[in-house]
């Protein structure tokens, strides 16, 4: 039976390697395209020079017909590649017809005309050889049968035409036959070289993008759970506020080191509170809920808590009211925040109404005697958050007072409203009295008149009464408000954080999330049950959420879907681009507009150069070897050839001499500069080029060393004049196996080293092309009378000077294509890697400033939770200490402080104040010895904070009472450190603050996540 994951695994590589195939096929694309083109134009031109000469169609038949023939297949090819998208199949038949056409091109040429020689067509043959390996679609493996078929057909064919079917066999047959060999040999192996590097490349590119997509959509899924999460905490435009402040600050920094200090440097005393009008704050607390807690366990606590307030944040969402905290049973929130609602009063009446009407449900389901004291009043807030650490958003102003006095003035199951909050609602709802300033000296006190709404579901009750709990359950009442809360459904803490497509910000701000709400009532196919016992017997039926389809497959099969689907995204972007030139670089030199971007271009390493040089060399020898099978001076070759070799040598030893290092370390130990020698070459362009100017000017006299020193006397001797010719077309050939060196040098080598040739071709070495034409002239009137011109007895492709040039023109043109495309390829492929790189860095940056933003909100173990790969976001977090040191600090007389005129503008300069006293206190905990000391929260001018939180739960046990006194000692501290930073706060403001403080050992529930929406 295969292993686990097997099919998976080999699923996945079959995915990735036919990417990688429709990857490289844009690669390919083009040099297709390009040779297309340019053999289009050569046999254009051979027609255009073939009808110029007034050469005779009638006796040259074959040729007018074949090349005609195949400038026709060659556009319907054209056509075809241009037009249709041809899948990998498809474009590799394509390219055999290229090769195939090519090559009845190629053998016309040979048989063709009244003599055929052993040089016939060679260099033809090996642009055939070279192009099966740069410019068609091939494989490695296809290009290196397609090659040896080529050039052992034009050897073997020559051969059985030369001495089988040839009444005289040629002088110097054997080794011009040979020197064919080698042409093609070196042809095969250059293009093999620039193959094999080419698929590196191409492989390390699909590779590391895909590497740099993965690693940026796990960064993006991380950044997308921790703005899920942060948005759940603090509003967004909170939190894009605080991020942009921190982005000014490291805009003006270019080091990636200071950036991410400033990131984390976090000590700002920024005040993000704004001012709202017209809106309605809503307080709310559960009767009775004091006594139920104290019966329950942590766990039932928290699930209680998580599955009442879900309920009501749900409320929340449908009446448009944003939930601003939790402060243990008591709940307020506020509507017409961050948008102003022209029904902000009406939405938190009916949420009021809402949720008085679920815990009237609660309690005639359970029998637990509680109920919802509600408090509405409309007016002024002051919002947003105070301090550094633990932000929590909150609301101020005197308007909030008045609401939270408004419920703990109310009556219970009742809205109690005041008159401005009346004035809001139209008429929309029947009140009466509400006798407030009765049950509240405050109320009293400021005189405030106010009223009780009357919900319009209590004028019609339809509902017969619930029967009572059956008592001889036994049942604790905590344990039946668990079980009946939980029959609500109420969504797990952070569960949005599982889609990773998460809130949006509009979403967020609208208050439209994608869940499903919990309904308030049964639907009517559903059964309420009359009992607890019914209850615990038949679940409730539950309108749950749809399950997403990550719950289908696992997240990691998912995740390689998405890979996949982002790769393909970005192959069709590039294979949609590859004509078009891109905002990064211009149209003829390539280069790229930003000079930051094309000198880091240059700069970068070359760690392959020493396999260019070793390229070269190869062809040196190989331009050495056909000199020697048809040079007749060999002496002076060979010291032209010892001179050449020891400047190569010298080359290819500056280039290994690192390694030479590495075989002998105990020897060469004391040659340090050996290994800085081979990294120079590596790193420095200043370096490399002119090691490579060095390599090619040495092949490149190799090259003409025949033409220019040898004198060719007789005329049997001029037939070495061709292959001198093949050697300067391979040692043009020398010019492009530096792929990544500079463009402009290549064309600088390519166009002096051809025009070089042209010059020695036509002018200086004109007599000897006369003298040979002149001699084969004679050999054809031997066996075929000739009266016509040169070109007409020889034919056009067989004029030796003619198709010299013209081979020369060919091959240089190809060469330009090629390091056209190499350095599109290699430029392509370093934006590439930039701009995945630059993305990748910017979304670090933005997962950092979550991150800051994230610890100064939860505690950084807390925040590890609920995002990465590991999230644990279906549970709910609680954890019993058993030993914790909680400590309040208040600022009492800050109420009196507190004002709102137009001199502190509506009291935004008193929250200045106090967001500087709450800053200066924060501070304090990036102190080493206050390590241990958790801010908790602050409520109003009250700082909370705790000690113990820092170790794993249980382990208290285990430590002895030095070390507990040693923890209450660290807050005793903690809380003189307060009181001499608000000594200095009094100082400099000219103020009279009091710190009043409390301190107490004692166990503590820290809970985080009691709603589906914030925590």
């Amino acid at each position: 039976m295969p292993a686990k994951g097997k099919y998976l695994l080999n699923d996945k590589e079959l995915k990735n390697e036919a990417l990688y195939r429709k990857f490289s096929c844009i690669s390919q694309y083009q040099p297709l395209v390009l040779l297309l083109g340019l053999s289009m134009l050569s046999c254009g031109i051979l027609l255009i020079l073939f009808f110029a000469l007034h050469l005779s169609a009638e006796e040259h038949c074959a040729f007018v017909s074949v090349v005609s023939g195949s400038l026709c297949v060659f556009l319907a090819v054209f056509v075809l590649v241009c037009t249709v998208v041809l899948s990998q199949r498809w474009r590799r038949l394509l390219g055999l017809i290229v090769w195939v056409t090519h090559l009845t091109l190629g053998y016309t040429f040979i048989f063709h005309g009244p003599i055929v020689l052993p040089w016939d067509q060679v260099p033809f043959f090996l642009f055939i050889i070279f192009t099966v390996y740069t410019m068609l679609p091939f494989q490695l493996w296809y290009a290196v049968v397609l090659s040896v078929i080529s050039s052992l057909s034009h050897i073997i064919a020559l051969t059985l035409r030369l001495t089988v079917y040839s009444d005289e066999i040629p002088p110097y047959l054997a080794n011009q036959l040979l020197s064919n060999a080698v042409v093609f040999l070196c042809g095969s192996v250059v293009g093999a070289f620039h193959k094999v590097l080419m698929e590196k490349t191409l492989r390390q590119t699909f590779q590391d993008t895909l590497r740099c997509l993965s690693m940026r959509m796990k960064l993006e899924i991380e950044k997308r759970q921790q703005e899920n999460l942060l948005q759940s905490v603090l509003p967004v435009y909170i939190s894009m506020k605080m991020k942009l402040a921190i982005i000014e600050r490291l805009q003006d920094c270019k080091d990636k080191e200071e950036q991410q200090r400033l990131v984390k440097d976090n000590n700002f005393h920024s005040l993000y509170v704004k001012r709202h009008e017209n809106v309605s704050i809503l307080y709310a607390d559960i009767v009775g809920f004091t006594q139920l807690a104290s019966d329950c366990s942590p766990k039932e606590l928290v699930i209680m808590l998580n599955e009442l307030f879900g309920k009501f944040d749900q409320i929340a969402k449908e009446n448009e009211c944003m939930r601003i905290k939790i402060l243990g049973d008591c709940y307020y929130c506020v509507s017409g925040l961050p948008v102003s609602l022209p029904k902000h009063a009406k939405n938190c009446v009916k949420m009021g109404l809402d949720m008085c009407e679920a815990i009237k449900l609660v309690r005639e389901a359970t029998g637990v005697e509680i109920n919802m004291r509600v408090g509405v009043h409309s007016g002024n807030v002051l919002c947003g958050v105070i301090g550094l650490r633990k932000w929590q958003f909150d609301v101020w102003s005197h308007d909030v007072t008045l609401a939270n006095h408004m419920e703990s003035g109310g009556l219970p199951g009742r809205v109690h409203i005041t008159e401005a909050t009346l004035k809001h609602l139209n008429k929309a709802y029947e009140v009466e009295e509400g006798n407030g300033h009765l049950r509240d000296p405050y109320l009293k006190e400021l005189n405030i008149r106010t009223y009780l709404v009357i919900d319009p579901r209590s004028l019609n009750i339809q509902r017969p009464p619930k029967p009572r709990v059956n008592d001889g359950l036994k049942m604790r009442a905590s344990v039946r408000m668990t079980r009946y809360l939980e029959s609500w459904g109420a969504v797990k803490p952070f569960a949005h954080l599982q889609n990773r497509g998460g809130f949006s910000p509009d979403t967020i701000v609208n208050g439209k999330t994608h869940f499903k709400d919990i309904p308030l009532r049964p639907t009517p196919g559903s059964k309420i049950p009359e009992s607890l016992d019914e209850s615990l017997e038949e679940p409730f039926t539950l309108t749950t959420p749809p399950i997403s389809s990550y719950k289908n497959k696992s997240q990691k099969s998912k995740f390689d879907e998405e890979l996949h689907n982002e790769m393909t995204t970005t192959i069709d972007e590039l294979s949609s681009k590859q004509w078009s030139n891109s905002e990064e670089s211009s149209s003829l030199a390539l280069w790229f507009p930003k000079k930051d971007l094309e000198k880091q271009y240059r700069a970068l390493d070359l760690p392959m150069f020493k396999h260019y040089v070793c390229c070269a060399t190869f062809i040196f020898f190989c331009i050495f070897l056909i000199q020697m099978f048809i040079a007749k001076n060999k002496r002076t070759l060979g010291i032209s050839f010892g001179v050449l070799v020891c400047v190569l040598l010298l080359t290819l030893a500056v280039c290994f001499i690192g390694h030479l290092q590495r075989l002998f370390p105990e020897k060469l130990s004391r040659c340090q500069w050996l290994a800085a020698v081979s990294e120079a070459v590596v790193k420095r362009p200043c370096v490399r080029l002119p090691l490579a100017t060095i390599t090619t000017v040495v092949i490149i006299i190799l090259a003409v060393f025949n033409l220019c020193f040898d004198d060719l006397e007789k005329k049997e001797d001029l037939s070495c004049l061709p292959y001198s010719v093949y050697c300067c077309i391979l040692a043009l050939m020398a010019c492009g196996v530096f792929l990544r060196l500079s463009f402009e040098l290549k064309v600088l080598f390519l166009t002096v080293a051809s025009t070089v040739y042209y010059i020695i071709i036509i002018s200086t070495k004109n007599e000897s092309f006369n003298k040979y034409e002149e001699f084969l002239i004679f050999q054809i009137n031997s066996s075929w009378n000739c009266t016509d011109g040169e070109v007409a007895c020889f034919g056009l492709v067989k004029h030796p000077q003619v198709m010299s040039c013209i081979y020369i023109t060919l091959f240089l043109v190809t060469m330009l294509i090629i390091s056209q495309q190499n350095e599109s390829c290699f430029r392509q492929d370093f934006l590439l890697k930039y701009k995945n790189h630059t993305k990748q860095d910017e979304i670090e940056t933005r997962e950092n400033l979550n991150r800051l933003l994230l610890e100064n909100v939860l505690p950084a173990h807390v925040a590890a939770l609920f995002v990465g790969e590991n999230k644990k976001n279906e549970e709910l977090y609680c954890k019993s200490y058993d030993c914790v040191c909680v400590m309040f600090a208040s600022v009492p007389n800050f109420k009196e402080f507190y004002t709102e005129c137009d001199i502190n503008k509506e009291g935004l300069e008193c929250l200045r104040l106090l967001n500087e006293i709450i800053a200066d206190f924060d501070e304090l905990l990036s102190k080493p010895k206050f390590s241990g000391v958790e801010k908790i929260k602050t409520i109003g001018s009250t700082y909370m904070a705790a000690a113990g939180l820092s170790g794993c739960p249980g382990q208290e046990n285990n430590q002895d009472t030095e070390r507990q006194q040693a923890q209450i000692g660290i807050m005793v501290e903690f809380a003189i450190a307060l009181y001499g930073k608000l000594e200095g706060i009094n100082r400099h403001s000219f103020n009279s603050f009091r710190l009043r403080v409390g301190i107490k050992e004692t166990t503590s529930i820290p809970g985080l996540g009691l709603s589906w929406k914030e925590p």
